[in-house]
């Protein structure tokens, strides 16, 4: 297997999917996109085709453009691109799986199917396994976010053994609120080399005290920059500095959570343009 050279840790941009006003992914502000994370928010790893990126409301002719747009722009400038392969099919996934090895990404990532949902343990494993096993030189991260797939099987249990059955495990990307379950994945695996991942943006110092080596986030790709100098406080062990940049941002986070539930969207409109160049294909206010 051909890890990358560095553990994925620090801070991951959950990237947008840039669109035009009618819906159609704008390629062309990928790789100005990319000079602004490095040299604007300090951020070098990106989490492609995820919930920020929209990656389920793609075709996946459209997944494996971005992929291969990202890949491409981001050659010797970004440290790691992962790949958000997850899909209700598991032969659209594992396809997914390998494209992603095919154009040189650096992870691959799955969330749980969620129509017809894993009921045990061992069923999502097994859906886990097969997507692992087509891109077998990849670092494989799995993608817990069970407000958004409905799967209550708790990460703490999942992650037991799970090296035994998916060799190219590498690590957790927990998006939930759950501390008693993120600190137990953290506290039950201390053997292992696992990056956990943290993906709730605003509650991201608590999960560091916990033990998270790193975050994927939606708002690294604007606050990155603030986010990092939380974490170079933390690392200096400046609780009280690093509280206040927590403080900082969930009152960000919390002025555009209120935003948003002002904004209405017709129903015939398809994207509604964030800046000038980045929209979202689906917006649930």
């Amino acid at each position: 297997m051909a890890f990358p050279k560095k553990k994925l840790q620090g801070l991951v941009a959950a990237t947008i999917t840039p669109m035009t006003e009618n819906g159609e992914i704008n390629f062309s502000v990928i790789g100005q996109y990319v000079d602004y994370l490095v040299k604007e928010q300090g951020v070098k790893n990106i989490f492609v085709n995820g919930t920020t990126g929209e990656g389920l409301s793609l075709s996946i002719s459209e997944r494996r453009q971005v992929a291969e747009e990202w890949v491409t722009k981001g050659k010797d400038k970004l440290d790691q691109v992962v790949i958000h392969v997850g899909a209700l099919s598991l032969k659209e996934s594992q396809e997914l799986a390998q494209h992603a090895a095919e154009i040189g990404a650096d992870g691959i990532a799955v969330i749980a199917p969620f129509f017809l949902k894993p009921w045990t343990k061992d069923i999502l494993i097994n859906f886990l396994k097969e997507v692992a096993a087509a891109a077998p030189a990849l670092p494989f991260y799995y993608y817990h976010i069970p407000a958004l797939t409905g799967v209550k099987i708790r990460a703490e249990e999942l992650l037991d053994g799970i090296q035994d059955k998916i060799p190219t495990f590498q690590g957790l990307k927990f998006s939930d609120t759950d501390l008693l379950d993120f600190g137990q994945c953290v506290d039950q695996n201390r053997q292992q080399q696992f990056a956990f991942l943290f993906g709730v943006d605003e509650q991201l110092l608590s999960a560091l005290v916990m033990g998270a080596t790193g975050a994927v986030g939606s708002t690294y790709n604007y606050l990155g920059k603030k986010t990092n100098q939380m974490l170079e406080a933390f690392e200096r062990k400046d609780l009280s500095l690093a509280l206040n940049y927590q403080f900082c941002i969930q009152r960000f986070i919390n002025f555009v959570v209120k935003l948003g539930k002002k904004l209405k969207v017709s129903k015939n409109q398809r994207a509604l343009p964030l800046e000038d160049c980045l929209s979202h294909r689906t917006l649930n206010y």
